[in-house]
């Protein structure tokens, strides 16, 4: 991808200079094998740079901040008029309507407040469609939807896979690729066939193994470390993609025409405000966070996930251990940051992980005079 210089789309060189030496930082000083940024404003990629033992054609595991292309998979099936999302899950997916089930929305699924936070489809039940539907139809609610805030690690995600194939006849995967990685030219992979593992990612190392026979958790981040596992295309957790390609995946939402703009300012727009149910190590979290259909929203408050410099209106997702990618549709801007390295836990709440989403997020949505 060409690159734009910094003035020319408005973005101040010395405030991404800042920016990216803060990411820098880092990787020089710190623990993290590599890091991948990326900035864009206007539809144009201004920065895109990668720090460490990798180098710009190396793609990441983006966890969490792939919901971001997840939802902007769904806002393009709703763009075309084909979802709404006051429409009953199980009025489009029958096999979904079961144990109390029925009364979930598509907006309760896209907001976290579905009631099926833990809802199990691992490797390798995940890799059969009709076991798919199977697991659903078991599927039973741990709380009355609408109820409570909590994050639906791998269910949701599943169920809007499903939406998209019953509503537009082609696979998630392939509705994804087709209407929107191929038209815009990006280079997301999903899933990234196991074969392929070494060849095209930053494969995830431990920072923080001090002796050999230190395992990492099986769960959480870690469990995608396995070629075989990447490969079954969880949607939200498994896309495969650059920084450069996340940003401008934002920047068309924009301005590549694909998407109708009201569709997706309604999409943007909090619906959810409070702070998450459930143990830290999923997600939950004491302080405020705002939703979207499916993203995260800054808003006037909110929590450490989110930046706090830019518009109230800056939406996108963060993700293990620090991952993040943000766009503040007021000012134009868009920015990515992705790394290969995790704790052995696969999160970071340390002060340092803190500090550091905190301080990387705030310079990266703050890039603008």
């Amino acid at each position: 991808m060409d690159l734009a210089e910094a003035d020319d789309v408005g973005v101040d060189p010395a405030r991404l200079q800042l920016f990216l030496d803060r990411v820098r930082l880092e990787v020089d000083q710190g623990v993290m094998p590599s890091a991948q940024v990326a900035v864009a404003r206007h539809g144009r990629l201004v920065a895109f740079e990668t720090f460490g033992n990798q180098t710009n054609d190396r793609k990441y595991i983006l966890q969490s901040v792939g919901r971001s292309a997840v939802a902007a998979t769904i806002w393009k099936v709703m763009s075309d008029g084909l979802l709404d999302v006051t429409e009953r899950v199980g009025d489009i997916i029958p096999e979904f309507a079961t144990n109390g089930k029925e009364v979930v929305t598509v907006e309760q699924v896209l907001t976290h407040t579905a009631g099926f936070p833990f809802a199990p489809l691992g490797y390798p039940k995940m890799l059969n469609r009709q076991t798919r539907l199977d697991s659903m139809s078991r599927w039973r609610l741990d709380w009355e939807p609408g109820s409570r805030l909590q994050f639906h690690l791998t269910a949701a995600a599943w169920v809007i896979a499903e939406l998209v194939e019953r509503r537009t006849g082609l696979t998630f995967f392939d509705y994804f690729r087709e209407e929107i990685v191929e038209p815009l030219g990006l280079g997301f992979v999903l899933p990234l066939p196991a074969d392929q593992f070494d060849e095209v990612l930053a494969v995830p190392e431990a920072t923080d193994r001090t002796s050999d026979d230190q395992e990492v958790d099986p769960w959480g981040p870690w469990y995608l470390a396995n070629a075989d596992v990447l490969a079954g295309g969880e949607p939200s957790h498994s896309m495969v993609a650059s920084a450069a390609d996340m940003v401008m995946l934002f920047q068309a939402l924009h301005h590549s025409g694909l998407w109708d703009r009201e569709t997706v300012d309604d999409a943007i727009r909090i619906r959810v405000s409070e702070p998450v149910f459930g143990d830290q190590l999923y997600g939950g979290d004491p302080a405020i966070a705002n939703l979207g259909l499916f993203c995260s929203v800054k808003g006037e408050v909110g929590g450490d996930w989110t930046p706090r410099s830019g518009s109230a209106r800056t939406f996108g997702h963060g993700g293990a251990p620090y991952q993040m990618g943000f766009m503040d549709p007021d000012a134009g801007t868009s920015f990515a940051f992705l790394t290969n390295g995790y704790p052995l836990s696969g999160y970071d709440f340390t002060p340092h992980g803190l500090n550091l989403k905190i301080n990387i997020s705030n310079l990266g949505n703050d890039l603008v005079r």
